[in-house]
């Protein structure tokens, strides 16, 4: 079922505006308590709250929580509800006590010497499904969004450093230049932003993709966070890749399972983005937000692609993160006009092939961390290219064939790309396997993937005319 969800944006001169209500000069870190931080599997992780007062949530808004995840169930044990919402059974048989205390759930039995057999009182149905119409956010307990702030910023600050060695990666996949290599690598060991400009498949987006596979580290992100009554959904399973830990019973025990351990996260849009899409999204039918794209690439990579291919002006799109750019933070809006902040700490990578005067203004190019032109390969770099692709499949290429290729290139004013040697031998993999023969590369293959790539009519026919 496709989930519908309402923005509510944050303008750049609203963001000015609450950045001057928040005290000038304007606080670019947060300052609030971190979880309490304990060493697991060899790993730093947020430990287990003791008490409720720990969690900074609400205890109405748990209970709620509780009572709505309960409702749909015949009965259930402290075991199974403290596993939905991912709180310590300790804590959670505090809140189902309450929520007895308060005639919404009653005892039906034992389950073992720490645990009962409970269900839902016609009373706590009908709250349950008040409290839905509200927020209908079921699942683990939300953590503070100040919480979220500080732990995030905290993590950033802690992450390894990329060395030389971890950009290595990139000249094994993609054939650059020193200088371009070392670029890339000042922009991920800093963070700033990179903008990738140059002729289309030259390896602009795989650069992208590339950087991401060299950031070391592992983050903690919330499932979710909490501001007021209202939830935001952060993490997510399309987005995010868990890294776990391989934990013993007890261990598990200690760590606060409202917390996923992720990847460092890559988030890519291109010319499908909006600009509401980097602000809060609210479902009317589900009754809770969910995080914009940048919140989610926190501790990683946001890939904007095809820049200047949008539906929006690429003014107005960039516009959106002149202040986040600047200071760190970015501003969100919740429906009731409510603002909160939260921290901007991924590596913003732009990529296009137009000119860059043209899609930026000079405001933002002077905020864009570091520029890199990525152009078209010479003739021994595209033949190195070529070979390297080749030896993916065990494939020769004599010198021969690769110089006609060139002259071929050449004589029909084709542009050597970056991404047309991957491309014709793809085409002469399915040429192969089409008519059963094994792998192999010549000149007739060639020219059948040539003439399938950039159509069947050649220099030859430039004179012809389509009437």
């Amino acid at each position: 079922m496709r989930r519908e969800f309402q923005r509510y944006t944050a303008t750049p001169q609203v963001q000015r505006e609450n950045a001057i209500f928040l005290d000038a000069p304007i606080q670019t870190r947060v300052e609030a308590p971190r979880p309490r931080l304990i060493e697991v599997g060899g790993a730093m992780a947020p430990g287990a709250a003791g008490d409720l007062d720990a969690l900074a949530i609400p205890k109405e808004l748990l209970a709620g929580l509780v009572l709505k995840s309960v409702h749909v169930v015949p009965y259930f044990t402290t075991d199974w509800v403290a596993d939905q919402v991912r709180l310590p059974r300790v804590l959670t048989s505090e809140l189902l006590d309450q929520l007895m205390a308060d005639r919404l759930v009653e005892v039906i039995g034992q389950d073992g010497p720490l645990s009962y057999r409970w269900a839902i009182s016609d009373k706590g149905r009908q709250r349950a499904l008040q409290l839905l119409k509200i927020c209908g956010y079921v699942g683990p307990a939300p953590v503070a969004a100040d919480t979220y702030n500080s732990m995030t910023e905290w993590q950033c600050d802690h992450l390894p450093d990329v060395s030389p060695i971890d950009i290595a990666g990139i000249r094994r996949s993609l054939v650059l230049t020193d200088e371009a290599v070392e670029i890339a690598g000042l922009a991920a060991l800093s963070q700033r932003s990179l903008f990738l400009y140059g002729p289309p498949g030259n390896g602009k987006t795989s650069v992208g993709y590339l950087l991401n596979k060299c950031l070391k580290g592992e983050l903690w992100i919330p499932h979710c966070i909490s501001v007021g009554d209202s939830v935001i959904r952060v993490f997510d399973p399309q987005v995010h890749e868990e890294a776990p830990l391989d934990l013993s019973r007890e261990e598990e025990a200690s760590v606060d399972r409202r917390w996923v351990r992720i990847k460092r996260p890559f988030v890519i849009a291109a010319g499908e983005l909006q600009l509401d899409d980097l602000d809060l999204a609210y479902s009317q039918a589900l009754a809770y937000y969910e995080s914009p794209l940048h919140l989610k690439a926190n501790g990683g990579i946001f890939m904007l692609d095809d820049f200047g291919y949008q539906r929006m002006n690429p003014f107005q799109l960039l516009n959106r993160w002149v202040f986040p750019l600047e200071h760190g933070i970015d501003f969100l809006t919740l429906k009731t006009g409510q603002k909160l902040f939260v921290p901007f700490r991924q590596m913003l990578v732009v990529s296009t092939n137009l000119d860059p005067e043209s899609v930026m203004e000079p405001a933002i190019l002077r905020r864009i961390g570091y520029r890199l032109y990525l152009g078209n390969p010479t003739g021994p770099d595209y033949a190195r290219i070529f070979k390297q692709y080749a030896g993916k499949y065990n494939l020769m290429l004599d010198d021969d064939l690769l110089k006609g290729l060139i002259r071929r290139h050449n004589k029909e004013h084709r542009p050597m790309r970056g991404c047309v040697p991957r491309d014709l031998i793809e085409r002469v993999r399915d040429i192969c396997r089409y008519r059963g023969h094994p792998l192999r590369i010549d000149d007739e293959l060639l020219d059948i993937a040539w003439r399938g790539y950039f159509g069947n009519s050649g220099a030859e026919d430039d004179e012809q005319s389509w009437d």
